[in-house]
């Protein structure tokens, strides 16, 4: 496991190459993130540049209050723990401050207010909204009225950029690279909306394989299929968590509950795949899982230094304060 301050692509692709990029493109070339397919490669690596500044400040102990004055409107309509609490750690961060909504049964949607209303009023009270919705599409047309820049955090089984954008943060501070990558991904893949969103800001990258393990009813869908296909990317599809063991990232994702509307299904799909410490010990693998888990990581794994899971989501500060300082024109 490769270690950030002494990785080759961070010491000398970045100071020539990205560093460019960032003078050149800061702030970012649009005003909302809905998708990581609106992003280039040239943006994933600008904001990865920035997340490595942030972290470096807090690991400094400086202030950074570029954005003191600023309110980030924290809207979150489907139950969060990691997303909601780092983006707004990041926004405090910054200096900025946070207004919340929560839940769609304490808002003015319970009441009949459309989605569209609520984030045109919304608009007036903050400088930048941050939203996670139930429904598939909602980040569209949130950011399609928003006057104010607009951050998707997950809407249903759509996208997830940040999440994608702080694996991608993880996966080049664990292996040292992003190029010549080649990554598992396990379990819920067809509403896995973080290995959708993940699997196309890697394929932005060069000679980057998956292998995709899961149950026939849980396959990737073709959405990202095609997209591996129209980019050839490489993909293996294969049913045995052992034939994916040979990768550099094994990335695990829960299977969601919230998703089945037949719970025996779900609970017969549930713990298809359980990773323990014995499967990697001893093998140079990084285990990923954008959390939270339900038992299809074993806690023995936790000691493993291939664990980077918890280290995964500390990230998620850094790319969300990147995020936020671009968009607002601050970085």
């Amino acid at each position: 496991m490769r270690v950030l301050q002494e990785s080759p692509f961070w010491r000398w692709t970045y100071p020539y190459r990205v560093r460019r990029i960032c003078r050149e493109q800061m702030p970012l070339p649009f005003q909302h993130l809905t998708s990581t397919k609106q992003l280039s490669r040239s943006d994933t690596d600008a904001i990865l540049v920035k997340a490595k500044e942030m972290e470096a400040v807090v690991a400094k102990g400086e202030a950074n209050h570029v954005l003191q004055g600023k309110i980030l409107a924290s809207l979150f309509y489907e139950p969060s723990t990691r997303t909601r609490l780092s983006f707004e750690s990041a926004m405090q961060r910054l200096g900025g401050q946070i207004i919340t909504a929560e839940g769609i049964q304490f808002s003015s949607m319970y009441k009949g207010e459309t989605l569209e209303d609520t984030i045109m009023m919304v608009s007036q009270y903050a400088d930048i909204i941050a939203m996670r919705h139930p429904e598939q599409g909602s980040a569209d047309r949130a950011a399609a009225v928003s006057t104010v820049p607009f951050i998707n955090a997950g809407d249903g089984p759509g996208q997830h950029p940040t999440q994608a954008l702080l694996d991608m943060y993880t996966i080049l501070k664990e292996r040292g690279t992003l190029d010549g990558i080649h990554i598992t991904m396990v379990g819920d893949l067809k509403f896995g909306r973080t290995v959708h969103s993940l699997s196309y800001l890697l394929g932005l990258y060069k000679d980057v394989r998956f292998t995709l393990v899961a149950p026939q009813e849980l396959r990737m869908p073709e959405k990202v299929t095609s997209f591996y296909q129209e980019h050839a990317v490489p993909y293996t599809e294969v049913e045995s968590i052992e034939e994916g063991l040979d990768a550099d990232v094994l990335y695990m994702t829960r299977v969601q509950q919230e998703r089945f509307e037949d719970k025996a299904e779900y609970e017969r799909l549930k713990l298809k795949y359980v990773l323990t410490a014995a499967q990697i010990k001893g093998r140079d693998i990084t285990v990923m899982h954008p959390l939270p888990r339900v038992g299809e990581i074993a806690t023995d794994v936790d000691a493993l230094p291939n664990a980077a899971y918890f280290r995964e989501a500390g990230n998620g500060v850094f790319v969300r304060m990147a995020l936020l300082a671009m968009l607002l024109g601050k970085a």
